[in-house]
């Protein structure tokens, strides 16, 4: 089991590898990353068979930017006969496992799999469990069986809370018929990500204010509507007239940049097209000043360095916060819904 093994975005498995090698040198876990161009994964080759293991004891899966989903394990080759045989034959030195889930590459060769995973997902848990290999009432690591091709399938295993909400990391959301873009669900996913569940309640409610920059024609107003907020809506463009028959949004029709909110919102969502250090800007200023309490913001990526990009401007960020003396909590993903972007979550800490 000396290999990691993560699920990231078609084109980005550059980025997943070097951000799990930072990750890797900061712990002292020796090893390489290695990728194919356009596959949707990568790995992490580690020196000690223990090494996966102790870097995803140190390292928060919520954390990773680039990485959708992980699981230390091996390779192994599959037959056109016999897969469950060999399957758990392959499995009998794997701890007991508390949940299977069957996995493949987001790519067109990974969704022709996906067919082929429904039908056999069901008589290999027969299988698992009549073997003794899976208990689901028991609190065991999670099976992810990746599998790259038919006759090749990554055995892995992750802790279930240190790892991926969903398969393959991909959240199974329902466009809204009413909502005005498809854009509405990089927030909802965003706040599946950065807010626990059972936070919504007190974190999300109606009571609350939010300001969306950038906001035409609404695909993000949507989202804070149906939450019940009232949003001032700055854009130059229309909104979905939709939207403001609701007589919850006010737009403003002027420049996202320039606008300062008064007094403070609870919430601050910025989907603007604009240079990264632009947009990382606004929120060092939007949450150093104190103009909102939260913000989700996406920052758009260059062609190249992306992640070390990412990294710098992150720092800037955190060392704004510091300069002020203001205690922030920073996240950053690569969502499911994002395209050359990452998404940025930020939330004072003090009162």
């Amino acid at each position: 089991m000396n290999t990691l093994f993560v699920h990231c975005r078609p084109g980005f498995e550059g980025e997943a590898c070097a951000e799990l090698s930072e990750l890797a040198t900061a712990r002292g876990v020796a090893g390489y990353a290695k990728a194919r161009a356009q596959s949707a994964c990568a790995e992490f080759v580690c020196h000690s068979a223990d090494g996966p293991a102790q870097l995803m004891a140190q390292v928060r899966f919520a954390d990773l930017i680039f990485p959708r989903q992980w699981a230390r394990g091996a390779f192994i080759a599959l037959p056109d006969t016999d897969r469950i045989g060999v399957l758990l034959g392959a499995l009998a030195d794997y701890p007991v496992c508390g949940s299977l889930w069957l996995e493949v590459m987001d790519t067109n060769e990974g969704k022709a799999l996906s067919t082929f995973c429904r039908k056999f997902e069901v008589p290999l848990r027969k299988a698992l469990l009549k073997a003794g290999r899976l208990d689901e009432q028991g609190g065991g690591p999670r099976l992810l069986l990746s599998f790259v091709s038919g006759r090749e399938v990554f055995t892995g295993l992750a802790p279930a809370g240190n790892s991926a909400m969903w398969p393959m990391g991909i959240p199974r959301l329902k466009f809204p018929r009413e909502a005005p873009s498809r854009s509405t669900l990089k927030l909802e996913e965003a706040w599946h990500h950065f807010v626990p569940r059972e936070q919504w309640d007190t974190r999300l409610h109606g009571d609350m204010t939010a300001v969306d920059l950038g906001a035409a024609p609404g695909g993000w107003t949507y989202q804070l509507v149906r939450r019940g907020m009232l949003v001032t809506a700055v854009d130059n463009g229309p909104m979905a007239q939709s939207l403001m028959d609701t007589g919850l949004v006010r737009h403003l029709m002027a420049d996202g940049f320039t606008y300062v909110p008064k007094p403070t919102v609870d919430w601050m969502v910025c989907d603007i097209v604009e240079k990264p250090a632009r947009n990382a800007a606004l929120l060092e200023t939007w949450l150093g000043e104190g103009y909102c309490r939260e913000a989700v913001v996406n920052l758009k990526l260059p062609m190249k360095q992306r992640y070390a990009e990412v990294r710098r401007l992150l720092e800037r960020i955190d060392a704004g916060f510091k300069a002020r003396k203001v205690k922030v909590a920073i996240g950053c993903k690569q969502l499911y819904h994002d395209r050359e972007e990452v998404t940025c979550h930020l939330r004072r800490l003090d009162k």
